[in-house]
């Protein structure tokens, strides 16, 4: 995997998990932080050498942030605030599109 994909990826992973935690402290959402950790968990389980093989391992984080972007736009219409689920969509989209497109390359 490419020097470019991990940075990218693992960005990803932790201002998710700090999503959840932001959730959590400031309104209480207990939903929030467990949705974070769990995707977070199994998107590291999908880079992880020996779980999974790579081409399984990266169609599973596709399917993963897939379903996160069907969350994060069912908040934002449900909330019709921007932050923080539309800006999770818009990053979700640009993380999915990104690594996707370099792996073609």
């Amino acid at each position: 995997m490419m020097q470019f994909e991990n940075t990218v990826f693992w960005s990803y992973v932790i201002l998710l998990l700090i999503g959840g935690l932001i959730g959590f402290f400031s309104a209480g959402s207990k939903i929030s932080l467990m949705t974070s950790a769990v995707a977070a968990a199994l998107l590291i389980l999908t880079r992880l050498s020996g779980v999974f093989q790579p081409a399984f391992g990266r169609a599973m984080a596709n399917v993963i942030m897939a379903l996160l972007l069907v969350v994060f736009a069912w908040r934002l219409s449900k909330t019709k605030k921007f932050i923080p689920s539309g800006m999770m969509m818009v990053l979700t989209v640009a993380v999915l599109a990104l690594l996707n497109f370099r792996r073609n390359w």
